[in-house]
Order: structure tokens, then sequence, then C-alpha cells
């Protein structure tokens, strides 16, 4: 058996195989000549052995010749495209195993060039973010070549209102390794009210080889990726609604200030004056004496007065005249708070019922969506829908009313929840309910019979 090499195609010296080169993820051949020159038919298993063998065959492994005859076999180069498949000169060996004569074993060697290449995976988490000023994003980048890559990142925006900041910047990875870089994008001015701003953005992701001896770094088309796609919305310092209630409390103080207040001051300076007036006089039992009596009564009539007239009575006085001494249909400031909490998906209600013989008059109410829930809030007085509100809109909400809303005896105050989603408190962590507080201020009065 004399194993020989090709007659074609180039050959290391010194090898029995022609040398190859091949990439990862293509296919490379080269060729072995095994030739008997036994004097016996001769059959031959042909295996690679070394490095390669895991990802080199023989075609066909097995030959079988006659004395002084010949047969070519081929042998594929398979190499998988992973970061396991380091570049470089890698030795090969074919193993020829004579049946007959074991003991003549035969191993040609040759040489496996594996070229480098270069890929990465880039992805970018989350795609959206919301913020006032800054948002936060996590870039991870693996590198899925089989040889040491120098990643950088090139930020791109239509205009120049985004800052960009790569934490670290320009990370080494080797053959499959894998990093997290922190992505920080800042606006540089904020957004008072409005809508929100969309700022869109990319993120290209580049490489470059750092192999010894060479001038510039080489770059792998393959590994060209397009730029990941993401934006920053920034939202205003104060939402749409807030305008709204600081509006609403302005033209408030405004109607107290020039029209409530001067009425209450007047109708309470009119009702003090009144009830002065209905007091009795001190003196009025001595101004009422009749004629003839009193000091000068006493000197004539020292037995002290007429004969019809008690010892120490005023003639023409009544008792208890001079005042009736009650306060008729007074009320009192009183105030009721309804407390409901709702699950996710159902429905609750909350009631105040004013007290028999009482009515009640409200003129403010204030509504607290402390956890910022979502879904749909209905206050009725009685028989009357005053509001519905959507949770999401506001975190504190307050109505007032100059002419008092009026609720008779027996009647209710209902507050209805539809929870859609509970909120999350200052805790940080998401309410399992819904929870709303309504409270409601006015005149407590009794009703006259």
């Amino acid at each position: 058996m004399t194993p020989s090499a090709a007659p074609s195609g180039p050959s290391a010296p010194g090898l029995d195989i022609p040398a190859v080169t091949v990439a990862p993820g293509s296919t490379a051949t080269t060729s072995l000549t095994v030739r008997n020159d036994s004097d016996i038919v001769e059959a031959y298993s042909l295996e690679v052995v070394g490095d390669c063998a895991p990802w080199a065959t023989v075609e066909p492994p097995r030959v079988s010749l006659y004395p002084g005859t010949s047969e070519t076999v081929t042998i594929r180069l398979d190499p998988p495209r992973s970061p396991e498949t380091r570049p470089g000169d890698i030795p090969m060996g074919v193993r020829v195993l004579p049946a007959e004569h074991p003991e003549s074993v035969r191993v040609p060697e040759t040489t496996v060039h594996v070229e480098e290449f270069r890929e990465l995976h880039t992805e970018l988490a989350p795609r959206r973010r919301r913020g006032w000023l800054r948002g936060r994003y996590r870039l991870a980048v693996r590198n899925l070549g089989n040889a040491p890559a120098q990643v950088g990142f090139v930020p791109g925006q239509a205009g120049e209102e985004l800052r960009f900041t790569f934490t670290p910047a320009k990370p080494k990875l080797e053959p499959g390794e894998t990093a997290e870089i922190r992505l920080r994008v800042r606006t540089g001015k904020p957004v008072w009210f409005g809508s929100p701003v969309v700022w869109p953005f990319t993120v290209d992701t580049s490489e470059s080889a750092e192999s010894a001896g060479q001038e510039e770094a080489r770059r792998d088309e393959t590994a060209v990726r397009p730029p990941l796609n993401a934006e920053f919305v920034q939202i205003p310092i104060f939402p749409k609604w807030l305008l709204a209630v600081l509006a609403a409390l302005l033209a408030l103080l405004l109607a107290w200030f020039t029209l409530v207040r001067p009425a209450v001051r007047s109708a309470a300076k009119e009702a003090a004056t009144k009830e002065v007036q209905a007091r009795p006089n001190p003196g009025g039992a001595q101004d009422s004496q009749s004629p003839g009596t009193g000091s000068g009564g006493e000197k004539g009539n020292p037995s002290g007065g007429d004969k019809g007239a008690q010892p120490g009575a005023s003639p023409g006085a009544t008792p208890g005249a001079g005042g009736d001494g009650t306060s008729a249909g007074g009320g009192q400031q009183s105030s009721a708070t309804i407390d409901l909490k709702t699950s996710g998906g159902t429905s609750n209600a909350g009631t105040y019922k004013v007290p028999k013989d009482q009515a009640f008059g409200i003129t403010d109410i204030v509504v607290a969506n402390f956890q910022g829930d979502e879904g749909v809030l209905t206050i009725t007085f009685g028989g009357r829908k005053i509001t519905t509100i959507a949770l999401e809109t506001f975190r504190n909400q307050d109505y007032h009313w100059v002419t008092p809303i009026k609720i008779t005896e027996n009647d209710t105050v209902t507050v209805n929840v539809t929870c859609a989603k509970p909120g999350t408190p200052a805790t940080g962590r998401r309410a399992q309910e819904c929870h709303e507080v309504l409270n409601v201020s006015g005149v407590l009065s009794p009703v006259k019979q």
C-alpha cells in the first residue's frame, strides 16, 4: 500500500496530502491516492484523525484494490460556522488501514487553514422608553465569530436634540462571549405642557479584527447588520388636565372673593344684628311700672304698694316676655368619607345615607385616586348623576358649588367604581386592587315638620 498525493492541486513540502483552505460554514475538498503495491487483493479503510475529524469525512471510506492498481479518494471538509471553530492552521491526518496487513497502517498528513469570520448578534431592550428628560436602555452584544472583536456603537438621530452615552463604550469580546452595555439617552430641554414628544433614533453596531501584523483591521461583510430602531417618548412635566384644574381653581377663587365672601359677610352681619335686636332689655321691668308705683309709692305706702299688687311685682309685665330664646332652622357643617376598594376587572359601590329628619346641602366633593388606578368612577346624589370620570386622567379631583345640592333624608351619596387595572402607589409595588376615596362636605340641617 502506497498512499500518495493527488497529481493536481497545491501541496505543502513534505506532506502526502495537498494543503487546503476552508472558511467556516462552507465546504472544501482535497484528495488522496491509494495504490496497492502488494501481490494480493487488499481492502483499505480510511479515517480522518486529528482536530479536523469532527467535521471531515473521506469519500469513499473503504476501497478494495487489485495488486498494482490505485484509487483516488476525496477528503471533504465542512467546518461549522461557530465560535468554537478557531481560525489558523490545523494539522490533519488520514489513517489508511489495510484489512490483510494491519501492521502496514499509514497516516499521511496535511495542514488545513481555517479562515476567520466575524458576526455579531445585538439586541436592544426596551425599544420604547418614556421619561421627562432621560431614558435608559440595555444592549446585549454576542460575538458569534471565531476571532476576538472590538465592538463600537454609533447612534443616529435626525436632529441634535438627544445625547447618547454607552457604558462601556468599546468592549472587547472573545469568540462566543456576550457583553451587556448600558445606554442612556438624554434630552436638553423639558416639555412643560402639551402632548408627549417622540424622538426616534437608531443604534449601529460595528466591529473590527485585531490580527497581529495587519496594518488595518479587516471587516467581514457578513457581519454588517441593519441598525436597531428605538424611540424615546418625552412626556410633559405637567399633564393637560392640570391646566383645566388650575383654571377652575382660579375661577373659584375669583368667584369666592368677588361674590360669595361679600355675601356671606353681609348675611352674617345681618343675622348678628337681628339676634341683638331680638334680645329683651334688662331695664324693661322698671320701665313697665304703672303710674303711682315705684319709689314714690313706697314712701306714700309703707306697706309696699296698692292693696291689689303683690310686693316686688311690676304691674303690666308678662313673665317670660322679651324673646323666644330658640334658634329656629339652624344647620351645622358636616362631611362624610366613602373609602372604596375594588378588585381588578370588577365593579363596586360605596354609599353614604342622609340621616332621618335631616337634609344635606352639599357644596364640595374631593375624589382621590392616589394609586393611579385605571377604570371609570361615577358619583350620584340621590337619583341624580353628578359626574363620570376616567380614573387614569387624575390623581386628585375636587368640585365646588356656590348653591348647595340638597339631598333629602334617607337618600344616598353613591360612588361606583369599575376597576380596569390597579395602579402603582408611592411604595413602588403594584396594588392588588383599585382604591378610591370620596369626601363630601356641606351643611346638615334638620327638616321642619
